[in-house]
This record gives structure tokens, C-alpha cells and sequence, in this order.
């Protein structure tokens, strides 16, 4: 497969149709996020309650799920809306935060996976690997593992056990359905020095998907690298993570086949 002319089609694609992305998320990245997914070309919606997740849901292009500031009416909000996605084919984006820092958290991201169908699961090696092992601990949010075969298999084994794409982020990410396999090299250390950065990786993913349910594999890879780049293109702005964010929010809004061709690295 030819990935930078996939990453060139879907980005095409997200900028012309301008897909709704519906995220229940944290308190924290509400704002960036919705700045990353405009930026991005997408149209981003932040909608909590559970009176009107379920519809919010049903019309958007993807769901993207994210555990940061866990509250209970949150947690029954994101299984009705995940439900509601599930009904009508709408891929659902989840974003472990934290997963494997506390029992609440993991117990959590595991009854989300039980309720729903889970299209992709976007998280960094330790908040996913928590998924499968019970003494894998995270460090806040940030992974504390890195990307050794043995976790390669092991993100293989979860996505063949949930049927989704699986999504590591790391110095190299990985994205794999258990069977076939990307790795995207694009990215730099000063994305980790931004808070919500992670999380907005989620919402692009999101909007990715929403534009590619025909192979959510691909549109992921594609999402990654195409963030990745941007990260690179920022870094070439400012080195300063104040400044470094708002480089980083004009390349996802000015990046395009010119600077994929010449950027990216998915294989």
C-alpha cells in the first residue's frame, strides 16, 4: 500500500467534507482538541450528557472516547454513545488515558470494551498493554515501557481479542489489527512537553476514520504520520513548547501533499 497517497487522499478528503467528529473527552484537552480537529479540517463536537449522547452520536463520522477525568455520568454517557455508534456503523475511537495507574481506570476502559465495539484503541504502550497484563503500572499518562517485541505481540494479541485496530504511540508507533502492521517513524520528543497532544492524536485518528470505515488500519497509520509530520514541521518554527503549539496547530491547518510527500515515514 502506498501511504502517502492514502494520507494525501484522506487528508483531501477530511478538508472537503469536514467530517463530525463527536468527543466525549477530559476537561483538560477539550479546547486543543477541538483546535487540533479545526485546524485539521475537521468539525469537532463536545457533547457529555447523557440525554443527548446517543443522538450526538448517531449523526457524527466518529466517536472518540477519552478516559482523563473519569466521572460516572461520563462513563454511562460514553457506553450510550458508543452503542449508538456501534448501530449505525460509526467507527469509535478510544483513548485509555492513565489506563493501568489505577484499578478504577483499567476496570473502566475494560467495561467500555465490554459494552461497545471498540474500532481503535489509541493509547501510549503501558495505558494498552494494561488491557492485557494486570501488574503493567503507568506513570500518570505518560508510558513508562517501550515498544520491545514482546509488547508488539502483545498489542497483536488485544486487537485479534477485541477485533479493532490497536495504536501504540512511541519513539517509533505501532498500529496493528493482529494481522497486518504499521510502523510510523514521524514525530518529535517535544510533542510529549505539550499537555493534551496525546489526546488530540486521538480526535485526528477520528477524523481519519471517519472518512476511510473501509480500512480504519490504513486511516490511523495515515493519521499518525500525518500528526507526526506536523510535529517536525512545528519543531522547525519554535523548540518552546508555548510556541511550538501554535506552529503545530498552523501545519495540521497548512501541511499537505507537498510536505507528505516529502515527510512522512509509515511502513
Amino acid at each position: 500500500m502506498d501511504m502517502t497517497n492514502t494520507t494525501i487522499e484522506l487528508l483531501d478528503k477530511i478538508r472537503q467534507n469536514a467530517p463530525l467528529v463527536h468527543n466525549i473527552t477530559n476537561f483538560v484537552v477539550m479546547n486543543p482538541s477541538a483546535n487540533i480537529l479545526l485546524a485539521t479540517g475537521a468539525s469537532p463536537v463536545m457533547a457529555h450528557s447523557r440525554k443527548e449522547v446517543a443522538e450526538m452520536a448517531a449523526m457524527a463520522g466518529a466517536l472518540v472516547l477519552n478516559i482523563g477525568t473519569l466521572a460516572e455520568k461520563w462513563i454511562e454517557a460514553m457506553v450510550l454513545a458508543g452503542k449508538a455508534a456501534n448501530q449505525r456503523g460509526i467507527p469509535v475511537i478510544l483513548d485509555p488515558v492513565g489506563a493501568g495507574a489505577t484499578g478504577y481506570r483499567t476496570r473502566t476502559v475494560k467495561h467500555i470494551l465490554d459494552e461497545t465495539k471498540i474500532s481503535v484503541i489509541r493509547g501510549n504502550a503501558s495505558e494498552v498493554l494494561s488491557l492485557a497484563v494486570d501488574d503493567v503500572k503507568t506513570k500518570g499518562v505518560d508510558s513508562s515501557l517501550s515498544l520491545s517485541d514482546e509488547i508488539v505481540a502483545a498489542a497483536g494479541a488485544i486487537a485479534r481479542q477485541h477485533a479493532c485496530i490497536v495504536a501504540i504511540s512511541g519513539e517509533k508507533d505501532i498500529i496493528t489489527d493482529g494481522t497486518r502492521m504499521f510502523r510510523v517513524a514521524n514525530g518529535v520528543p517535544l510533542m510529549t512537553r505539550v499537555t493534551g497532544l496525546g489526546c488530540g492524536l486521538s480526535a485526528v485518528a477520528g477524523a481519519f476514520c471517519a472518512v476511510a470505515r473501509e480500512d480504519l488500519l490504513a486511516a490511523t497509520a495515515a493519521a499518525f504520520g500525518f500528526y507526526g509530520l506536523c510535529g517536525e514541521l512545528a519543531l522547525a518554527v519554535s523548540d518552546r513548547p508555548g510556541s511550538f503549539f501554535v506552529a503545530f496547530l498552523d501545519s495540521l491547518y497548512s501541511a499537505g501533499s507537498g510536505e507528505v510527500h516529502k515527510h512522512l515515514m509509515v511502513d
